[in-house]
């Protein structure tokens, strides 16, 4: 037979059972579908969180203090001001110390529990922020240790009835202190950091009045500083400059008392977790297609039995074993085949509708809220055709072996 006749032959088989084939073909539908929609939505999620870390810089290292045994932050306001050395530190092009802390927010009636962060100046720089009213923390107000604010826009909308009016000029206290709102953030979507409830002040005010933590020397501490690189060739050329400076302001001579870390870094590990997650969760899929492939398995089992008979005359009619093995073969490849194709093109079709409900039920300012929901890629139809194709090879071959194997004179006695 040629491969056209068997074909031909595979197809008007399929054909005459109609219901069965489609109950068969049902399973494989249903197993792809799972596979390559949890495969895209975990590719969906990847992208949108790289987007996400990369929208707050670029270029970016961050430098954590390890802290002092009595608790305080061994980094200081001074040790950012050295990384700015065009000498010592030709690749740092901008620094952002920075003091963490918690407060409580009032402003009328309404008070919220946010982080209120000391920053500098060129922190909206650093971290791509802008401002949609007022101006940002200026170096007047470091000097003066100025009691202002800036705000981000999901907090001034809380405190000040989303837009019904502005909070430029207004007062709120922060853990019992009055402070006026200078600014207010801009809203970028970009919220991985956590930008979406937070409260910037002048570094200087945030260890003077807000922080509990002192140095014995008398210096300005932070708990951290954001550097950026003049470029992103030159991150492991700033990564030495800063170690080298640090170590020698802190007369470092073995471990060191502060941690260096990149941008990358932080995108390599999260998407490690994500591929790690969409591997688990594709695998939970692989049940459905697992048991699909069974489906198949069992339903060419009982078409050899019915068509004993066939085979009997067929095989006394000069048809070779291996022409009756790949007629099977043919059926069970191309019920599987086209219930990936039906998968893929029901994956496509459902997209809209996924998206729709990540955008629904994310948390609005959360990481989520701008994720594509599914980011459906050419190697994902590659693979959930050649999977669908690999299932209906395994589960027809032990069918079509026994057929194969009948031995005429059997099959024709067979009633």
């Amino acid at each position: 037979m040629t491969p056209l006749d068997i074909i031909i032959t595979a197809l008007r088989s399929l054909g005459s059972s109609k219901l069965r084939s489609g109950l068969t073909l049902l399973g494989i539908v249903i197993g792809i579908t799972s596979v390559t929609v949890m495969m895209s939505i975990g590719r969906g999620v990847q992208d949108s969180v790289t987007a996400s870390i990369q929208a707050q810089g670029t270029n970016l290292i961050f430098v954590q203090s390890s802290f002092s045994e009595d608790g305080a932050s061994t980094l200081t306001l001074a040790d950012a001001e050295a990384l700015l050395d065009p000498v010592f530190a030709p690749s740092v092009k901008r620094v952002a110390p920075q003091i963490n802390t918690g407060g409580q927010i009032v402003a009328g009636r309404n008070n919220l529990g946010a982080q209120v962060v000391g920053v500098t100046p060129d922190y909206a720089a650093v971290r791509n922020l802008s401002v949609s009213a007022g101006q940002f923390i200026s170096q007047a107000h470091i000097r003066d240790n100025a009691e202002v604010a800036v705000l981000s826009s999901s907090l001034a909308d809380f405190l000040f009835g989303f837009g019904a009016r502005s909070a430029i000029g207004q007062k709120i206290r922060i853990n019992g202190r009055q402070f006026s709102v200078v600014g207010e953030l801009a809203d970028t979507g970009a919220s991985f950091f956590g930008f979406s409830d937070q409260v910037f002040v002048p570094v200087t005010t945030a260890y003077y009045r807000l922080a509990f933590q002192r140095t014995s020397y008398g210096e300005v501490s932070v708990d951290s500083i954001d550097v950026e690189a003049v470029s992103a060739e030159a991150i492991d050329d700033a990564q030495l400059e800063i170690a080298a400076i640090l170590r020698l302001r802190h007369r470092i001579t073995g471990r060191n008392d502060f941690d260096i870390d990149t941008l990358q870094s932080l995108i390599d590990a999260v998407n490690q977790i994500i591929t790690i997650l969409s591997l688990f969760l594709g695998t939970i899929s692989g049940i459905a297609l697992l048991v699909g492939g069974i489906g198949v398995m069992n339903i060419m089992l009982v078409s050899v039995t019915e068509r004993t008979r066939e085979i009997g005359i067929r095989k006394a009619m000069g048809a070779k074993r291996r022409d009756i093995m790949m007629q099977f073969l043919t059926e069970a490849i191309f019920l599987t085949t086209i219930g990936g194709l039906i998968g893929l093109l029901l994956t496509l079709a459902m997209s809209p509708l996924i998206n729709w409900v990540v955008n629904i039920v994310a948390q609005p300012g959360s990481a989520l809220s701008s994720a594509s929901g599914i980011a459906f890629q050419p190697y994902v139809a590659l693979l959930a055709i050649s999977v669908s194709a690999a299932v209906g090879l395994l589960s027809g071959i032990y069918p079509a072996m026994r057929a194969s194997r009948m031995h005429p004179i059997d099959a024709l006695r067979y009633e």
